[in-house]
């Protein structure tokens, strides 16, 4: 069976992460942007409280989202997002941060971890790499927003760290990396380059020079590599291999929009 299976629930697409869902007792999806109530160009199930779209449409799209997989939107638990690698350990006392107000998310978080049941972290994407974590022995989960600041400032790294901390062991981890802009669409200059070559000993695994100082960087596998050096095995990662500007009929890319877009939304939570 694929790592990401494609499923729909009145009108609504995502994707399952039946990898981790059928290793550990967890819920792990991916949403697509199709079955919501946003207008273009956030059309149409936009999740995204922070690209400009009309707020009222944005919450009725995750009210109905939260409702229809069986996630409610009072247990999510958001970080703002800054393209940084700060890990948040978040508890029950965090349920609702983030899920109806941009202002009241985890400041300064690109990365949340959590031991108790029952709650949901969400993270939200329009091209960058989402990373599920899942420890299967101890019980505990971890999500995190991996752009290409992210990545070089090794934030899946750390995301496994702080899922250490809290007693676990990074070789019985189970990871996931979501869909993203692959190296068939993502182009960077000679700048990302050199922060992602001063980063990553296996640079030139996943950096792809092109004419005139470009670069195609393949950011899922500068992930994958990064969770394998933190200590995961190769068997425990599963990647999805799908490309959100090539598929931009399923999923919304920033750079297929070259612009204003809407975002969909990794979830991860333990079951209780």
């Amino acid at each position: 069976m694929a790592a990401f299976v494609r499923e729909n629930i009145e009108g609504i697409t995502y994707w399952r992460v039946a990898f981790l869902e059928e290793r550990a007792p967890v819920k792990a999806y991916f949403s697509g942007r199709s079955g919501g109530t946003s207008r273009p160009p956030y059309a149409s199930l936009n999740l995204g409280l922070h690209v400009g779209d009309v707020p009222q449409a944005v919450l009725a799209n995750r009210q109905r989202l939260a409702r229809l997989l069986g996630l409610p939107l009072d247990n999510w638990v958001v970080g703002e997002q800054v393209h940084g690698n700060e890990v948040a350990v978040v508890s029950a006392l965090d349920a609702g941060r983030g899920a109806e107000e941009l202002t009241t998310a985890l400041p300064g978080v690109d990365a949340l971890v959590t031991t108790a049941p029952g709650l949901t972290l969400v993270g939200f994407y329009a091209d960058c790499v989402p990373l599920y974590l899942v420890d299967p022995v101890r019980g505990g989960i971890g999500l995190a927003h991996a752009g290409w600041k992210g990545t070089v400032l090794r934030v899946g790294a750390r995301l496994v760290a702080g899922l250490a901390a809290l007693g676990g062991r990074p070789d019985d981890f189970l990871a996931a990396v979501g869909p993203a802009v692959g190296p068939c669409c993502y182009q960077v200059d000679a700048r990302v380059a050199a922060a992602v070559k001063a980063s990553l000993p296996w640079a030139e695994d996943v950096l792809h020079p092109e004419a005139s100082d470009r670069y195609r960087l393949d950011l899922p596998r500068a992930n994958y590599l990064q969770l394998l050096a933190a200590g995961l095995r190769p068997e425990n990662i599963a990647v999805a291999g799908l490309c959100t500007c090539c598929l931009s009929r399923d999923f919304f890319s920033y750079r297929a929009a070259r612009g204003a877009t809407g975002r969909q939304a990794a979830l991860l939570s333990l079951l209780r």
